[in-house]
């Protein structure tokens, strides 16, 4: 009877191993990068969308736009709370960009 016991307890483990040593899932998430400049202090903060889980759709007009609205802040000179609005079109393209208590900068 121990001997059966211990091929099921094998069996298990090994179902088990299969399961958590698969190569891990990546994700096919794409993101859009993006830096601010602080009006207060200079310094430039980056900050990243995510394509596919960030944005809300915004259906008036009768266009298919996005729109994600993001507050960052520094850490190294003040902490100016600086708001950047992003709009993308259906194909994840920016459209307009804006930002308050900062400007955006091209990241390089």
């Amino acid at each position: 009877m121990c001997a059966s016991s211990s091929a099921i307890t094998d069996g298990n483990m090994n179902f088990f191993k299969r399961i958590f040593s698969s190569a891990p899932v990546r994700s096919r998430a794409s993101f859009y990068a993006f830096a601010v400049q602080c009006d207060r202090c200079g310094e430039i903060v980056r900050g990243r969308i995510n394509l596919d889980s960030d944005l809300s759709a915004d259906y008036e007009g009768g266009h298919e736009l996005y729109h994600v609205r993001k507050v960052l802040m520094g850490s190294d000179k003040c902490f100016q709370r600086i708001e950047v609005e992003f709009d993308f079109d259906s194909s994840r393209n920016v459209v307009a960009r804006q930002a308050s208590g900062g400007r955006i900068v091209e990241t390089g």
